[in-house]
C-alpha cells in the first residue's frame, strides 16, 4: 500500500501537465492546475483528484502498518490521510474560472470569489499544512533513531511544499479576490474617458466621460 502513496504524486502531475499542454486557453504561467476541473473536459481533472486522494489515503494506511509503533506511528499516517482527503474536497468544490480559462472566461480576474472557490482553497491549505506537519512528525521519529539524513530531509521538504502551494495559491487569488479592484477600475482595454483636448488658444478642455447609450459631446 505504500506504493500507492508513492504513485500518487507522479500520477497527479502527469495528468495535470498533459491537460495543460493540450487544453485550449490553459497557460501554466497564469492558471492553476485546479482550474482544469472546469469546462467540458473537467471530469478528467476531477477523476485525477479522486484517484490521487484514494492513492494517498491507501499510502497512509500502508505507512501505519510499516511504522508499527513508536514516535509518529499514529499522527504521521493520520496527517497524510488528511492530505489525501483534501484532494476529495478539490474534486467536489472546483476552483473559480479566470485568467482566460476556460476559454469563455474573462482574461482578467473574476468579479468575486465563489463559495466553491473558497472551500477549494481552504481545503488545499489544510491539506498541505497537514502534509508538512507529517514530515515534521517523521523527522522527530528519524532523529530518535539516529537517522540524521532522513530527519534533515523531512525538515527541508516542507519548505518546498509550502513554497509550491504558496505559488499556486497566489495565482488563484490573483484571478479571484483581485476581481473587485479590476471591476471597479475597469479593464485596461476600456478607458474611463477621453483624454483632454487642446483648444485653438492652447488651453486644455476638461476630459469628457462617455455615457452608456449616449454619444459624447464634441
Amino acid at each position: 500500500m505504500l506504493a500507492c502513496g508513492i504513485a500518487a504524486g507522479p500520477l497527479f502531475l502527469t495528468v495535470g501537465v498533459l491537460q495543460g499542454v493540450f487544453r485550449d486557453g490553459f497557460d501554466f504561467t497564469r492558471n492553476a492546475i485546479s482550474q482544469l476541473s472546469l469546462g467540458d473536459l473537467g471530469w478528467i481533472q476531477e477523476t485525477s483528484f479522486v484517484l490521487t486522494a484514494a492513492l494517498i489515503i491507501a499510502g497512509a494506511m500502508g505507512m501505519r502498518r510499516t511504522l508499527d509503533g513508536g514516535p509518529g506511528s499514529t499522527w504521521a499516517p493520520r496527517l497524510i490521510a488528511v492530505f489525501g482527503t483534501s484532494f476529495l474536497v478539490s474534486a467536489v468544490f472546483p476552483a473559480d474560472p479566470g485568467a482566460g480559462f476556460p476559454t469563455d472566461a474573462p482574461e482578467g480576474p473574476g468579479v468575486s470569489i465563489s463559495t466553491s472557490g473558497i472551500v477549494h482553497m481552504l481545503g488545499g491549505m489544510v491539506g498541505y499544512l497537514a502534509l508538512c506537519a507529517a514530515f515534521f512528525v517523521l523527522a522527530r521519529r528519524f532523529s530518535g533513531q539516529g537517522r540524521r539524513g532522513w530527519a534533515a530531509a523531512c525538515r527541508i521538504v516542507p519548505l518546498a511544499v509550502l513554497a509550491g502551494f504558496a505559488g499556486s495559491a497566489t495565482s488563484v487569488l490573483a484571478f479571484s479576490t483581485g476581481g473587485r479592484r479590476w471591476a471597479c477600475c475597469g479593464s485596461p482595454r476600456q478607458p474611463h474617458g477621453s483624454p483632454p483636448r487642446r483648444r485653438p488658444n492652447g488651453e486644455h478642455e476638461p476630459p469628457t466621460l462617455p455615457l452608456a447609450g449616449l454619444p459624447e459631446r464634441s
